[in-house]
């Protein structure tokens, strides 16, 4: 039964409403669809966060009119369907690759992501691509790689700094810690030279080793010269 203005009106605006969000879709025609596989296919199109409709070529392409998806949706022919999604395109072009593999009764007419009309083989090639939380999976991957790195690299420098300075101290090769040993070695020779000039100098002694004054013998002759007369007396 042939739709009346006002329905086809009604169908184009829900149709542009939820058109409206979308960034990517995939057309596809097919042909003796049954009931239990356009259920499965609409099961699959909404597990991969997308929506399903089938389409009046002219209702579609005045439906889809200022969205991004409007280049698609312009002069199609034949029976056509649309899945369209606001997510992922990824993950909508593999659910609906995988789908087809089986059921030979859908195929592929054009897609489109962010306003890039692209054809069935970049439909196919776009199914390959690894999905949005595939790649953020490898994105932190990548980040938290080189900081786990660089604290490895970090912690181990640090060990093996610890690790040098510790045997140079422990071969003196560090100026100023080995010779600084050398005085306090030398420092109880001192005082027992010092103390035995003491002990000599208390007995009236000479230190030894100590030099001896020039006038020395001169005071010991005038010595005995004067005590030469009390011998004659």
């Amino acid at each position: 039964m042939a739709l009346s203005r006002a329905k086809k009106t009604e169908k184009v605006q829900q149709l542009a409403k939820e058109l409206e969000t979308s960034t990517s879709a995939i057309i596809g025609t097919f042909s003796g669809l049954t009931a239990a596989k356009d259920v499965a296919l609409r099961k699959t199109i909404r597990g991969a966060g997308g929506s399903y409709h089938v389409v009046k070529n002219k209702l579609a392409s005045r439906a889809g009119e200022g969205t991004k998806i409007e280049a698609a949706l312009k002069g199609l022919k034949g029976v056509s369907s649309v899945a369209y999604t606001s997510g992922d395109p990824v993950a909508l072009a593999k659910a609906l690759s995988e789908w087809v593999k089986d059921n030979a009764e859908f195929t592929f007419k054009l897609g489109i992501v962010d306003g890039k009309v692209i054809n069935i083989s970049e439909i196919e090639a776009l199914a390959k691509l690894p999905g949005k939380e595939e790649l953020f999976s490898k994105l932190l991957f990548l980040i938290n790689s080189p900081a786990q790195r660089l604290a490895t690299v970090i912690n181990a420098t640090g060990r093996d700094l610890a690790v040098v300075i510790n045997q140079g101290v422990e071969k003196g090769k560090f100026g100023g810690a080995a010779p600084a040993a050398a005085p306090a070695a030398e420092a109880p020779a001192a005082d027992k030279v010092a103390e035995a000039h003491v002990a000599e100098a208390a007995a009236g002694e000479q230190p030894s080793g100590a030099a001896q004054p020039e006038n020395s013998t001169a005071s010991q002759g005038g010595a005995a010269e004067a005590e030469a007369p009390a011998e004659g007396q």
